[in-house]
């Protein structure tokens, strides 16, 4: 069966749509009452995020559009060093969808909303006329997350003299995964669409002082590094050596000319750690779930605001030092 029209008029459609697909995956006390809004309990300090997902194709290797908008609302809200608690799942559905994809979709989501332990409160859906083609879907999703009041809130203006940069793991893989199943290449490189609750739970309670942590998605390690050397007038220093990519997508890189560090992941995480707290806080992420590629990949040194040494370099394999800028233009493919 596909979505038409009437599945977004309001009337019988629509109620059949919402009960026999949303209600039943996530069917919870808050989104059963299927009021207006949803009422739950709260906190003092909240994290507050949003976004958008239109990935094509909707299931790739390793995930699907349902997986990736969990781990990224929830990841960006554990990035401010939040416990993420409550998301809203509002989708726009294209005439022509087939409903068993979005029954596979919803499913998916639903089960990454558990292993991220957030519960789905409230949405809403809209169907819009077929643009050509096949049916297509775009979910926005927004969440809300906790933050303990005795919390020093990690942020890319807090990086201090001397600390080490970690990465949680391979870089490329979930943009590699997108381009290469819409280019047809055949290869066994899955996205790493991730929830990274454990691993942030356990630096924040093991008391790892971590100064910032960013979510490396669009735009790459690459942009998300110059982002916080702008905001806390560093430079970083990586040693590329250190960067650690798989075999895989290592080659693929090599193939079509890509550089990883500029290449989007959606369960992988940079962040920057006092100097002594380093070997525990790599320890730490490498006993979590998605962290067992960890490696610490650079350091921190405050710059003179006029010493022109505000940014991000490279340590080269042969000994040189290469600049490292944000990914200018577009980084296709659209990977969420």
């Amino acid at each position: 069966m596909k979505i038409t029209m009437a599945h977004g008029s309001g009337g019988e459609s629509t109620s059949k749509l919402i009960s026999e697909v949303f209600a039943k995956h996530f069917n919870n006390e808050y989104l059963s009452k299927l009021e207006d809004s949803a009422v739950v309990p709260g906190a003092g300090k909240l994290a507050v995020t949003t976004d958008s997902f239109v990935v094509t194709p909707l299931e790739f290797p390793g995930g699907d559009i349902g997986r990736l908008c969990v781990c990224g609302t929830v990841n960006d809200l554990l990035m401010s060093g939040a416990v993420p608690k409550y998301i809203t799942c509002g989708c726009i559905l294209e005439e022509g969808l087939d409903i068993d994809l979005l029954d596979r979709v919803i499913a998916s989501m639903a089960e990454t909303a558990r292993e991220a332990g957030v519960v789905v409160v409230t949405g809403d859906t809209k169907v819009i006329e077929n643009r050509g083609g096949e049916g297509g879907l775009i979910i926005n999703t927004s969440g809300v997350g906790f933050i303990p009041d005795d919390l020093d809130v990690p942020g890319p203006f807090k990086l201090q003299d001397s600390d080490k940069i970690i990465i949680s793991g391979n870089l490329g893989d979930h943009h590699a995964a997108i381009l290469g199943k819409r280019m047809g290449i055949e290869s066994n490189i899955e996205s790493d669409n991730a929830p990274l609750t454990e691993m942030v739970g356990k630096l924040l309670n093991e008391g790892v002082r971590v100064h910032a942590m960013r979510d490396v998605t669009r735009g790459g390690l690459g942009t998300v590094l110059n982002e916080f050397a702008s905001a806390s007038e560093c430079s970083i220093e990586l040693v590329e050596t250190d960067l650690p990519v798989s075999p895989a997508v290592r080659d693929f890189c090599g193939i079509l000319g890509l550089d990883p560090i500029y290449m989007g992941n959606e369960g992988k995480m940079v962040l920057s750690v006092h100097e002594e707290d380093a070997e525990k806080a790599l320890l730490l992420i490498k006993q979590s779930r998605y962290g067992e590629n960890a490696k610490v990949i650079g350091s921190v040194k405050k710059a003179d605001i006029n010493s022109g040494d505000i940014g991000v370099f490279v340590r080269t394999k042969i000994g040189g030092k290469r600049v490292v800028g944000p990914m200018y233009g577009e980084g296709l493919p659209r990977i969420c």
